[in-house]
């Protein structure tokens, strides 16, 4: 199925445009602090069972003398830290350059935004998977207790936290500001 010659573009590259959402007066900065708060929830989880971790005790019932059976460790950390890099990389392109908007004179630098725009997702994806790996080969399938598959939720809720605060912020930052006037001729 062919597009109709009006509604093609030979510059887009996808079928579907951006979205355009109309949020209100101020939609741009509701957007912007809801990305904001996402984010400082993502990390507050994460930094939150870490913490938890740091002053875990055994589990109810058992002698004192024993110690927690796990901790937070390095290895939880690295999908938090794959995900905050994809969450900077996608939120250091251009947008105007990624849609190819603005007329550069390098039409190599729309294909460069979006293969960088593609490597920031892919981090956060793979941010995504690895905490969902961690959570299940680290804490279910050893069937610690409740108290201590919190660290592991913590983790996923991280990741997925990150990817929709990456995704409010574009999606804000593409809408049109109140103050902002487009001049043409």
């Amino acid at each position: 199925m062919a597009l109709p010659r009006s509604s093609y573009d030979p510059r887009r590259v996808c079928l579907n445009p951006f979205p355009e959402f109309t949020l209100g007066k101020h939609r741009r900065t509701v957007g912007v602090y809801l990305a904001g708060a996402l984010f400082a929830l993502a990390n507050w989880a994460f930094i939150d069972a870490a913490i938890l971790s740091a002053h875990a005790k055994a589990p109810y019932g058992s002698p004192p003398t024993v110690e927690a059976p796990v901790h937070v460790t390095f290895v939880d950390w690295i999908p938090g830290i794959c995900s905050l890099l994809g969450y900077l990389v996608i939120n250091l392109i251009d947008k105007d350059r990624v849609r190819g908007d603005e007329g550069f004179g390098d039409s190599r630098a729309v294909w460069r935004a979006r293969l960088f725009l593609f490597i920031g997702f892919a981090l956060m994806a793979g941010g995504l998977a690895g905490s969902v790996t961690v959570l299940v080969l680290k804490y279910i399938l050893n069937g610690y207790a409740e108290q201590f598959l919190y660290y592991g939720y913590a983790n996923v809720s991280q990741s997925v936290a990150l990817m929709l605060s990456a995704i409010v912020l574009w999606i804000s930052q593409s809408t049109s500001s109140e103050y902002e006037y487009n001049l043409t001729l």
